[in-house]
């Protein structure tokens, strides 16, 4: 899917421009804000690769706002001289280095963010939203984080919880709340953060506190009553709008090709040094002196090029002979491909480069064409030659992301082996809640800033492939990527190593999770396109009926994408309640209003039947059989293993961790996952897991009791906490003791299990009070997991895996809540994470083992797919769930439940 980057222009440019020294041109031009823009421009489109992007600025003159309220940013200064001198040359800047400026007049900057971003969302796009303003944390949901390049901060929906304490659809009654003093949008008179996040807790949302602001006691109370007139334009002040009419669609932002000449005359004029000799070629070193020199004339401090060591281009038989001696008798060998593609299964070799001793390393170029590439040794003859060293376990190699030089290696009949090291792997350990990328990684540990890719091959549509790079150019850009790789193997492998039980995890679960993620990748995912079309034409169907019994609910026909119409329809002729309004000041739509509007009235239910189908047929039913690889006619998921802070895998292109199980007609896509002839589709999936992990961890006595008998836990707790015999729980009680386990879990308040309950709020508050009287181990778990994160700074898993928590000592008592909250939560979804590493490679490792023809074909939570011959389904039925239930000692027994069928749905 698409990613969507975009830039708080004015953000960026406020914040550079106070926080570079007065940098000026030899004319006494300033040039701080630009170089400092540029700069952090840069750094972004090094770390998130984005097919469409914007940079986005505030137009001149008032907004929709400063009609609601004229003091709306009435107290801010004027904006410096120097800064505004700098402003035009900034947005040429910005265009000629291939982004596309928006700037739309009566609206902010914000605004434009989040009309774009809902706009995304809604295709299923991923969206980066890089900024230091965090009134735009309101936009994050699934697929939409929030990025401050500043303080290296990465917000998604727990992030924003966990540093603010309350989720992003809160955010803005958040704001409302505590005011924001930056726009000049008073909050209430000495409620703070942790005043607002209390009452939000308590209450819920804004609107719930303020029909309740009779309860709240104390002199912030009489304060807030006093502030009541004024919260609902409080809030429409400091609501992002995300429907804003704009002059371009989605489909105009692609990146772009840089305008060299462009940029040489703004370098040239602002005296960008680095930057022109970048333009020439020559800019991937720079003397101390030149440094210094470009310091003084607007080149800011702090941003050293990439040291560049002796680096050979191999493009004879007796370079390649001197350098395969020299890789072969290491102790260790970084090693990296540079190909055709970033799909692993369809990319080709274009070159390989080595790295033995720091400083010092080799480009062997195979592929590069055109008229000016020189003649190269021929591919075949070279990795005939390098097989037997790259297939050789007594060779050990280490690189960045391996996985994907393996699957390149695979595509050209060589089976990479003697992976000793990998670092991508290496920072997941140390640092999960970091990125992993090498130009990160060099940026953090090493101090250097790499050769972007984009700045080799280019972007946007004149992007080139990297067998279209010159020979030359070529060599710097791969030859640096293996020596870096090794320089951070020498730096991150010790910190792994005097950590035993971080280098337990790296060892024993993380690299061989590789191999095995491997496989899986290539084994890939046999599926029924006839089925799926099938399904498609139905839904279809299905679609155009809903629509149809819109427009007659309606009574007139309209388009049922369009807020604008739908709010015609709802508010203004059929007189539904306004929930809440868009920050234009419209009655809005979106899913949160409609399924509140869907409790009582036929036509949001049917909206929100029309939205679930269409994203299924659109997601699933159309794409998945277009993604189907021609040459093994299967689906082949990306498996991402330095993803997610909690060690869970991710699945992508396609993501087949989200299909919906829920309805039939998300049971019926997986059910086009199917077995080919002979074979069956087997689910082993783990039962209960993180409550397991959870009576483990806390060591209660009652709960260990219950899963050691094999009893049915959620109807034991229901015992406990109604006061009653097993026999004599209803379903009632169990479905509310189900919730309340796992919720607990979760961290859910009272206010929380009242909510999903549909209880009052002193009876959701009572049946906790219970459940930890009847389950002591639980809560002095939970008390004692605090008090060591609020120490360390992290928690630990059963096998050692560190989650950290940043704000788990903040002042704020709202984000250091949330952040206690997820130090509960986290051991049991990280540990449940390593199991199902285990149980991957102790199922891989067996498989092998007894030679079955059996291979595992998808991960998914706590469940492994396997694709097995009918004449070893009672074997694998047998073995399997004691093999699984066996990777790990817990002191319950870990439950696995093996289903099998004709296909994915069948199995499950």
């Amino acid at each position: 899917m698409p990613t969507l980057l975009l830039v708080d222009g004015s953000s960026y440019l406020y914040r550079a421009f106070h926080a570079l020294p007065d940098l000026r041109n030899s004319a006494g031009e300033p040039t701080g804000a630009i170089r400092g823009v540029l700069s952090m421009l840069r750094r972004l489109e090094a770390e998130y690769a984005a097919e469409y992007r914007a940079c986005v600025f505030d137009a001149k003159g008032k907004t929709f706002r400063d009609d609601w309220y004229p003091e709306y940013k009435s107290h801010r200064p004027p904006m410096p001289d120097d800064l505004r001198a700098q402003i035009e040359p900034l947005h040429q800047a910005v265009q000629a280095e291939g982004w596309p400026l928006l700037s739309v007049e009566g609206v902010e900057a914000d605004d434009v963010i989040g009309t774009l971003t809902r706009q995304a969302a809604e295709r299923g796009w991923q969206v980066v939203i890089s900024t230091g303003d965090k009134d735009l944390t309101q936009l994050v949901r699934p697929g939409v984080r929030w990025v401050n390049t500043m303080s290296e901060e990465v917000l998604d929906e727990a992030g924003v919880t966990a540093k603010f304490g309350v989720p992003p659809e809160r955010i803005v009654d958040y704001l409302a709340l505590v005011g924001d003093t930056v726009d000049n949008v008073p909050g209430v008179e000495k409620c703070g953060p942790k005043t607002a996040v209390k009452w939000l807790t308590e209450y819920g949302t804004l609107d719930e506190l303020v029909a309740n602001a009779d309860k709240v006691g104390g002199k912030v109370g009489e304060n807030l009553r006093r502030h009541l007139d004024f919260l609902p334009l409080g809030r429409r002040l400091v609501t992002v709008a995300t429907d804003v009419e704009l002059p371009v669609q989605l489909e105009d932002l692609p990146a772009r090709e840089d305008d060299k000449a462009a940029l040489r005359a703004l370098y040239e004029r602002f005296e960008f040094r680095s930057w022109i000799r970048d333009l020439d070629g020559a800019g991937t070193a720079s003397s101390g002196a030149g440094q210094q020199n470009e310091v003084e004339t607007g080149d800011p401090p702090g941003e050293p090029g990439a040291h560049r060591g002796d680096y050979v281009c191999i493009l004879d038989w007796p370079t390649f002979d001197a350098w395969l001696a020299k890789i072969d008798a290491a102790g260790l060998t970084a090693f990296d491909t540079e190909t055709t593609s970033l799909d692993p299964l369809a990319a080709r070799l274009v070159g390989m480069s080595f790295s033995t001793v720091p400083g010092e390393a080799a480009y062997l170029p195979l592929a590069h064409r055109g008229a000016e590439a020189p003649e190269q040794l021929p591919l075949e003859e070279v990795l005939a030659k390098l097989k037997p060293w790259l297939e050789s376990d007594a060779r050990p190699k280490v690189g960045q992301n391996l996985k994907y030089d393996a699957h390149v290696l695979a595509n050209h009949g060589i089976a990479l082996r003697g992976i000793a090291h990998d670092t991508l792997l290496q920072s997941y350990v140390l640092e999960s809640d970091k990125s992993h990328d090498m130009d990160s990684l060099a940026r953090r540990h090493l101090g250097l800033t790499t050769i972007p890719y984009t700045e080799v091959c280019g972007k946007g549509a004149k992007q080139i492939g990297f067998d279209e790079v010159a020979v030359e150019r070529a060599t710097e850009y791969a030859a640096e990527d293996a020596d870096v790789t090794l320089r951070l193997h020498r730096k991150l492998w010790p910190q792994v190593e005097r950590e035993p039980r971080l280098a337990a995890l790296y060892r024993d679960i993380e690299l061989p999770t590789l191999a095995v993620l491997l496989e899986m990748e290539c084994n890939g995912v046999l599926i029924d396109p006839f089925l799926l079309a099938g399904h498609g034409e139905e839904l279809g169907r299905r679609l155009h009926d809903l629509e149809r019994e819109a427009h007659e609910l309606a009574g007139q026909p309209f388009n049922l994408g369009s807020p604008k119409q739908l709010g015609e329809i709802l508010f203004g002729k059929l007189g539904l309640p306004v929930v809440k309004k868009t920050a234009t000041g419209q009655p809005s739509t979106d899913e949160e209003v409609l399924e509140k509007l869907a409790e009582d009235y036929p036509l949001p239910k049917l909206l929100l039947e029309h939205r679930g189908l269409a994203k299924l047929k659109s997601t699933y039913a159309d794409k998945l059989p277009r993604m189907v690889n021609p040459k093994t006619g299967r689906v082949h998921t990306s498996f991402s293993q330095a993803t997610a802070v909690t060690g869970r895998l991710a699945s992508s292109e396609p993501n087949l961790q989200n299909i919906p199980i829920r309805t039939a007609e998300g049971r019926r896509i997986r059910a086009a996952f199917i077995a080919p002839r002979g074979h069956h589709i087997v689910s082993a999936d783990y039962s209960q897991i993180e409550l397991r992990i959870m009576a483990h961890l806390s060591d209660d006595a009652r709960l260990l009791e219950a899963f050691a008998h094999g009893e049915d836990v959620h109807r034991a707790t229901a015992a406990e906490v109604f006061g009653t015999t097993p026999a004599e729980v209803s379903s009632e009680q169990r479905r509310y003791a189900k919730v309340i386990n796992f919720g607990l879990i979760y961290g859910m308040s009272a206010h929380g299990l009242a909510k999903n309950l549909g209880i009052e709020r002193a009876a959701a508050q009572g049946w906790i009070d219970r459940y930890f009287a009847r389950y002591p181990g639980v809560a002095a778990y939970m008390e004692r997991t605090r008090v060591e994160a609020r120490e360390r700074g992290y928690v630990e898993t059963v096998f050692g895996r560190r989650l950290y928590l940043p704000e788990i000592r903040a002042s704020q008592a709202g984000r250091r809540q949330a952040a206690e909250r997820a130090a509960i939560n986290a051991p049991m979804q990280g540990t449940a994470a390593d199991l199902i590493k285990k149980a991957m490679i102790a199922t891989s490792a067996w498989l092998k083992a007894k030679r079955l023809q059996s291979r595992l074909i998808l991960q998914v939570h706590d469940e492994l797919v396997l694709e097995v011959p009918d004449a070893e389904l009672e074997l694998i039925r047998r073995e399997l769930p004691a093999l699984m239930g066996g990777v790990a000692a817990l002191k319950v027994p870990l439950l696995v439940e093996v289903g099998a069928g004709a296909n994915w749905d069948e199995a499950h």
